[in-house]
């Protein structure tokens, strides 16, 4: 296995569509829910949370990068196989491709739990869950590029629902926001620590990264989807805080929707069916992205066909998705992919740096010595 990547010209993309790929797979699922978790850890304070958090993952993006750029063209797979072995490094690549798998499968079941509770209760999970994975095939089958343009498209078409909020943004009582900074230090982290599932996605990057054309543009594009990204899920939470009260947050498992449930118009009586049925295009690049980076991934470490790991993949998410459709099976699910990105995501990398360093300050040393001798 080459720890480079040789990818063709024509198959690579700007890094201006960075700002697309982290944001679309950043914004999914999680943040229909995210302020009353937050919510429940850090109370009025939980925007101070949610900026440590921001803080946090720009940090850790700095980190991934500062890895990838230690050499010519590699992603995760090859850099893993190069410090850790062939042996060792492919198998910390099968965690990371049943990783992705593991959460391409919670934002599945979640967005069809959400289906059927607000718009259709007796909806089947096979049929909702064929029709989500004929789209992800669909689309993964044109490639990296068009997935590309799935992410740029369904973004603009998308965020369109902000709007919504504007509502109830005028009928917050900032008192719900008060006092302030009464959250201990533990609390605020406490807080943080839920937007994990909310937040996870970003690390597309160290499989993405490879395939871009001009890195030295990429930086940019990246802190601002990462940025962009924390900036919705701050405004949500603070109108969500604003507008219930304490009690009514607690109890609203998916508040964000719950807010756009107040919209109102002579020709439709109930807006979150328009807003469910939108965020659709919210959760399919997310989940396109997903599938493409497991299916990417069991072709780098295998040499299997990506077009044939597509369907066996796609079989075994239908099969999946067909027989969980209790809320807590989805919550068991949810909650084990948010503890396993945690160490994945914003811990590893910390782990991984000093090794690359290391490694490559020792190479460098050792290609001294040959040409000394």
């Amino acid at each position: 296995m080459d720890v480079n990547v040789k990818i063709k010209s024509i198959l690579r993309i700007r890094a201006f569509y960075l700002f697309f790929i982290i944001s679309s797979i950043q914004l999914g699922v999680g943040i229909m829910g995210a302020p009353a978790l937050i919510f429940i850890e850090a109370r009025q304070d939980s925007w101070i949370s949610i900026i440590i958090a921001a803080i946090y993952i720009v940090i850790v993006l700095f980190v991934m990068l500062l890895i990838l750029k230690q050499y010519e063209n590699a992603d995760i797979l090859g850099i893993q196989v190069d410090i850790f072995g062939t042996v060792l490094g492919k198998l910390l690549g099968t965690v990371y491709i049943i990783y992705f798998a593991a959460t391409l499968l919670s934002v599945l079941i979640t967005y069809i739990e959400v289906v059927k509770v607000f718009i259709f209760p007796e909806l089947n999970n096979f049929v909702m869950g064929l029709l989500l994975i004929c789209l992800i095939v669909y689309s993964v089958l044109g490639g990296l590029r068009v997935i590309v343009g799935v992410c740029f498209l369904f973004f603009i078409l998308s965020h369109w629902v902000l709007l919504l909020l504007i509502q109830p943004a005028l009928q917050i009582d900032l008192t719900h926001l008060q006092p302030a900074f009464q959250a201990s230090f533990v609390e605020l982290l406490q807080g943080a620590r839920s937007t994990s599932y909310t937040f996870l996605g970003f690390e597309i990057l160290f499989m993405v990264y490879p395939f871009i054309q001009n890195k030295e543009k990429a930086k940019t594009p990246i802190f601002m989807a990462s940025l962009w990204s924390a900036a919705l899920v701050l405004v949500t939470t603070v109108i969500a805080i604003g507008f219930f009260s304490h009690e009514q947050l607690e109890r609203r498992e998916w508040s964000v929707l719950a807010l756009f449930k107040i919209q109102s118009l002579p020709f439709i009586e109930r807006f979150d069916y328009i807003v469910v049925a939108e965020w659709m295009m919210i959760t399919v690049p997310n989940m396109i992205l997903l599938m493409w980076g497991v299916t990417y991934g069991m072709k780098r470490l295998y040499k299997l066909p990506q077009k044939i790991s597509l369907y066996i993949v796609a079989i075994l998410l239908l099969i999946a998705c067909s027989f969980m459709g209790q809320h807590f099976q989805i919550q068991k699910v949810t909650d084990t992919v948010a503890n396993l990105g945690f160490w994945i995501v914003y811990v590893y990398p910390f782990l991984l740096l000093p090794l690359v360093l290391f490694k490559k300050r020792w190479m460098k040393r050792k290609e001294r010595e040959t040409d000394a001798n």
